[in-house]
């Protein structure tokens, strides 16, 4: 057995196995089990930066890819297999993955200590960081499917954690039903390609595009139908409305969620289906414009929140559709090097966001101020990652962002039309800078606004701090300075997909990427420096020295304050028209059902038995014994599917677990004896 092959067994079995352990007998266990949970996925983190030195240290080549796939069981014409697909992108993906689950866990022993259920989300973090590390190291869209199923289940359970709380409840709810419907249309597209390709693994139905067996009309459908998934999971407009909402669940799952895995799922899947994705130009203009729209629409919001959880959770938000926007436009490396970039500073301005609120028992900013003296640590910490964000030189986030602002701007250049996706970015990065400076002078500057609030405040214990402080440097060093995008590129993205990122960026343009590429390039960076110091200038003239006064400012553009205050009432929308539908159509239902089909059974039933009675008291008896075994039948059949529909997800996972395996043993009972 290969050794890459062994160390994906162990990624994924450490995870997996405690939670097992923890949702057995994690409450009988020393300090409720959280060392065996921490110990499993620091030993998953080994293994895979064990992988990530195999992979792009041992045996580098921007070509490498290792695969190994075991038979599963057959459907008609179709194999279906399962196995993991290792290449430059899956060893990073790893990396990122991994850091940041092991930190989450680690800080949540501080964050989380005391809590009820203690155990329980342990093993709700282990049973996540296992869906994720699936998600990375399948190698086939059917895998794909249920390792982005597993990872939403795991959402809703560390979402709803507190679910005797009524808005955390109604949160993973509502995360676990958005996301499904852009669920649905990925599934459509597996469907779609499955039905003419006939194949499931990446490399097969790469291939099968390349030679023309799906093209044209059917496979932009199948493409975007694919995206759907992504902008399910990974909160583009319209289905993003789920990801501030999210903030009801602890903020050591915040920052798992929004940082590396769940939201990270939708820009990974995109950039790991790249090659077929850019086969398609119009899919590609589609992508890009909705990530487009994500990235401003949330910048916009983000400026009027005051929840220090809901700022970043808009910010996430924002910072996706930049992602979205650079595989639109062809930015491949742009789009997965922002990935990894962002996964270290978000997660560390929402652990940073937890020891503030840990600190000041509130998530509302008008209620703080002055924390930068109570806890120095914090502090520094926060300010790097908003630097990070900023798109300030000399941190990790300026590299990434500068090189999907040269790539919107080199293909507004090649394509004069959509030069306002370049025009869109630029000025929410502007917005971005903004707000978060806004952020840290709300929080940390200034006079306390709760006096009681910060007489209690103090800095956090080791055990989140020390977190805060690692990835307070990854999000310096992980940017690999100014020549970190090259690095990534050079390092990681094979050639031929270099090539298809090229030509994707064209969309058959007369001039080619190369057009003028020298000034594309350190012009958008010259642009990015500029408008992120205008911003952070802005912010500190009406929230640091406060020249110009925020609340008159926002009184003078009410109407535009209390819309993007109120999120454009997008929640709104969907209350009054799209649930309010589904409640109407249930009414319409239930009504069929008491007056159609009630209606029915209690106009027939003295008619029969009438018409007994005239013949003969026997023939009552009789008509009414099949009266009464149809109802018993009824009720029978009743009682059943509420058995089997009673709403509850444990048990919606178990019985699809006993299912599948109940399906397997009969296959191989039959395939023996055949």
């Amino acid at each position: 057995m290969h050794l890459l092959e062994i160390l994906s067994w162990l990624i994924l079995a450490l995870p997996l196995a405690a939670f097992a352990v923890q949702m057995a007998v994690g409450a009988r266990l020393p300090r409720y089990g959280d060392f065996i949970s921490i110990g499993a996925i620091s030993l998953s983190l080994v293994f895979c930066l064990l992988v990530f030195f195999r992979v792009i240290v041992l045996e580098y080549s921007p070509d490498y890819v290792f695969a190994v796939s075991y038979p599963w069981f057959s459907g008609g014409s179709i194999e279906f297999r399962w196995g993991f697909y290792i290449d430059n992108v899956t060893a990073f993906m790893l990396v990122v993955v991994g850091v940041v689950s092991t930190l989450v866990h680690i800080y949540s022993v501080g964050y989380m200590h005391g809590e009820e259920n203690y155990h329980r989300f342990f093993a709700y973090l282990g049973l996540f960081s296992f869906s994720m590390f699936l998600l990375v190291l399948c190698d086939n869209l059917f895998t794909l499917y249920i390792a982005w199923e597993l990872v939403g289940v795991s959402s809703y359970l560390l979402i709803g954690f507190y679910y005797t709380k009524h808005s955390a409840a109604n949160a993973c709810i509502k995360a676990f039903l958005t996301t499904r419907v852009g669920d649905v249309f990925m599934f459509l597209g597996i469907l779609l390609l499955v039905l003419y390709t006939g194949q499931l693994a990446y490399h097969d139905v790469f291939n099968a595009v390349a030679h023309g067996e799906i093209s044209g009309t059917v496979l932009t459908i199948a493409i975007v139908c694919l995206f759907g998934g992504a902008v399910g999971k990974s909160a583009q407009f319209p289905l993003h409305v789920w990801l501030p909402d999210a903030m009801e669940g602890p903020t050591p799952v915040s920052a798992l969620i929004h940082a590396a895995t769940m939201v990270a799922a939708g820009v990974y899947m995109v950039g790991r289906m790249f090659p077929m994705f850019s086969q398609s130009a119009e899919a590609m203009l589609v992508i890009a414009y909705i990530g487009l729209i994500t990235a401003f629409f949330a910048a916009t919001i983000a400026i009027t929140q005051n929840d220090i959880k809901r700022v970043l959770a808009y910010s996430t938000i924002s910072q996706l559709g930049y992602m979205v926007t650079a595989l639109g436009v062809g930015a491949y490396t742009a789009g997965l090097y922002h990935l990894m970039t962002h996964a270290f500073f978000k997660a560390l301005l929402f652990l940073c966001s937890g020891s503030v609120i840990h600190a000041a028992h509130t998530q509302d900013m008008r209620e703080m101020g002055g924390l930068r003296k109570k806890m120095p640590i914090t502090f520094a910490t926060m300010l790097i990652g908003t630097l990070a964000i900023a798109g300030v030189p000399f941190f990790s986030g300026f590299g990434s962002k500068d090189a999907i602002m040269a790539g919107a701007l080199a293909f507004g250049s090649e394509h004069g039309a959509h030069m306002t996706i370049f025009i869109g970015l630029f000025v929410a990065a502007g917005m971005t800078a903004f707000y978060m400076f806004r952020l840290i002078f709300m929080t940390f500057y200034g006079e306390s606004r709760n006096q009681h609030s910060y007489d209690h405040a103090h800095e956090s214990p080791a055990s989140m701090t020390v977190p805060l402080l690692i990835l307070a440097v990854l999000s310096i060093a992980g940017g690999f300075g100014l020549y970190g995008g090259l690095w990534f590129n050079h390092l990681v993205v094979p050639p031929a997909l270099q090539e298809a990122a090229h030509a994707a960026a064209e969309h058959g343009g007369e001039h080619g990427g190369a057009h003028g590429e020298a000034w594309i390039h350190y012009g958008a960076m010259g642009l990015s420096i500029f408008v992120a110091a205008l911003g952070i200038f802005l912010s500190w003239v009406v929230y640091g020295v406060k020249w110009i006064s925020a609340e008159k400012t926002a009184a003078a553009i009410r109407p535009i304050y209390q819309l993007s205050f109120n999120k454009y009432y997008v929640d709104e929308f969907y209350q009054k028209i799209v649930i309010a539908f589904v409640l109407w159509i249930r009414k319409v239902l239930a009504a069929f059902d008491r007056i159609v089909i009630d209606g029915i059974v209690n106009l027939t039933a003295p008619l029969m038995r009438g018409g007994a009675t005239f013949s003969g008291g026997f023939d009552h008896y009789v008509v009414d014994g099949v009266l009464n075994l149809g109802a018993l039948i009824v009720q029978a059949a009743g009682s059943v599917s509420v058995m089997l529909q009673n709403g509850v997800i444990q048990s919606y996972i178990l019985k699809a677990a006993i299912a599948a395996a109940v399906i397997l043993v009969v296959h191989q009972y039959i395939q023996f004896w055949l």
